[in-house]
């Protein structure tokens, strides 16, 4: 592919550093995108992603589905001359973890429900 033809992204993490930038071509889909910033998650964060599930990429203001390719999600390629696209890379924990989390704190409650009749 030539090298013209590749999309320079950079991922803004949550205290303000970033990943990149990093060259990918258009065809390359979100979920790919996310795998390389789990690998390339500085290590000293505190929050840090075990997945590529944990990651929510955001682009102009939309978070960006898997199946996309980086062509589809219509950024704006065509203002920025040879620029560098920033994507807000966001650590969200999976949903079934934090159901799980949630059902341990969630034991039965009893409640007691008296009422009076003057």
């Amino acid at each position: 592919m030539p090298e013209e033809d590749l999309v320079e992204l950079k991922f803004r993490l949550y205290d303000g550093s970033d990943i990149g930038p990093l060259r990918y071509s258009p065809a390359a889909t979100v979920a790919m995108l996310k795998e390389r910033v789990v690998t390339e998650w500085p290590k000293d964060k505190k929050i840090a992603p075990k997945s590529a599930n944990d990651v929510k990429l955001i682009c102009a203001g939309k978070i960006l589905e898997n199946s996309k390719t980086v062509g589809q999600c219509n950024m704006p390629f065509g203002e920025l001359a040879k620029g560098v696209i920033t994507m807000h890379a966001v650590v969200q924990p999976s949903l079934a973890k934090a159901k799980a989390e949630k059902k341990v704190d969630e034991l039965p409650k009893k409640s007691i429900c008296s009422c009076a009749i003057l």
